[in-house]
């Protein structure tokens, strides 16, 4: 495919442009030219959210499909979309499973409700409602070429959220190891490669709508997840595992302080437990969480710890005095 890839040097971008180029795509990055393009790929210098910077450098060039990664203000997506329609045939753009409204019930297929969201909107506040205007946007000028694809925790290689990379690092310094709740809970993820492939198989193939892009339920559980990064930073860490009442009461927030682990409460179950029959049924397969927690490690070797988009994780302080109880 000639592909267009709006953004395409980060985290889910970047192993979108690395896993079309090994495809044998032609691949076009458009982004601020601040970090390192993928090799092989073409490189158009823009700033997006300059509606005459953008329609300037897209000139008049045509492309197969477009997929696009973008969290902030719905309305760059809406100018970015109105002027590739005429030029695209297909149009990906990687949403989250957060445009659902809280909380998240048990075994939600595509058809759960959704928040309010506005294509016009210039902020970005609300996380939600900017992915759900995002989601409008494109179908306003994409329509029936639209693939959304609601992901929903993305680990692996490129991650600048800094989920894995702090568990990694935590794991790597050893000792005791405040680890939330039952090993057993089961985890549901997706590595942003198999997130990747996927969209660009369902680009080739004129795959449209609107999928949970995602792991199964369980397709791996906290324990092992947190017991294969021991293994893999080949530290001497213990794991404590720990109740959630415990946590609580030293005030330990799930998510953010305990990245990846939420509850498998009312509140907090849905978010593992999706769904996802439709995406796998047209293919999406995701790999054992071994190979993701390998391939991060040796990724943070190479090139060393992400800045965070927001601070995570837990103040060794507050670890200690939870592991004290």
């Amino acid at each position: 495919m000639r592909l267009l890839v709006l953004g395409g040097t980060h985290f889910v971008g970047r192993a979108v442009a690395e896993t079309a180029l090994a495809r044998g795509d032609e691949v076009t990055l458009l982004n601020r030219g601040r970090s390192r393009a993928a090799a092989g790929a073409e490189l158009i210098v823009a700033d997006r959210t300059d509606p005459e910077a953008l329609r300037s450098a897209l000139g008049n060039r045509e492309w197969d499909a477009v997929i696009d990664t973008w969290s902030g203000a719905p309305r760059v997506i809406g100018e970015a979309c109105g002027l590739l329609a005429g030029r695209a045939g297909h149009f990906g753009y990687v949403s989250s499973r957060s445009v659902y409204r809280w909380p998240m019930p048990h075994g939600a297929d595509e058809q759960a409700p959704v928040v309010d969201g506005d294509p016009d909107e210039d902020g970005d506040d609300d996380y939600a409602a900017a992915k759900r205007g995002g989601e409008l946007a494109a179908l306003k000028a994409f329509g029936d070429r639209t693939l959304l694809a609601r992901a929903g925790l993305v680990l692996g290689p490129y991650e600048d959220v800094g989920r894995l990379p702090w568990w990694l690092r935590r794991i790597e310094r050893g000792g005791r190891v405040l680890a939330p709740g039952d090993p057993a809970r089961r985890l549901q993820y997706i590595d942003a490669r198999d997130l990747a492939a996927w969209m660009l198989t369902a680009a080739a193939d004129d795959v449209v709508g609107t999928f949970n892009a995602v792991s199964r339920p369980g397709h791996t559980t906290m324990g092992e997840l947190l017991q294969t990064a021991v293994t893999v930073t080949g530290s001497d860490a213990e794991l404590i595992w720990t109740a959630p009442e415990v946590l609580d009461e030293v005030g330990i927030s799930p998510w953010t302080e305990m990245p990846i682990w939420l509850p498998d409460d009312a509140e907090y179950g849905g978010m593992h437990n999706a769904d996802v029959s439709a995406a796998h049924d047209l293919g999406l397969t995701c790999r054992p969480v071994q190979d993701t927690i390998a391939d991060t490690w040796i990724w943070l070797q190479l090139e060393g710890d992400p800045t965070p988009r927001r601070e995570i994780g837990l103040a060794p302080a507050k670890e200690q005095q939870a592991l004290k109880r």
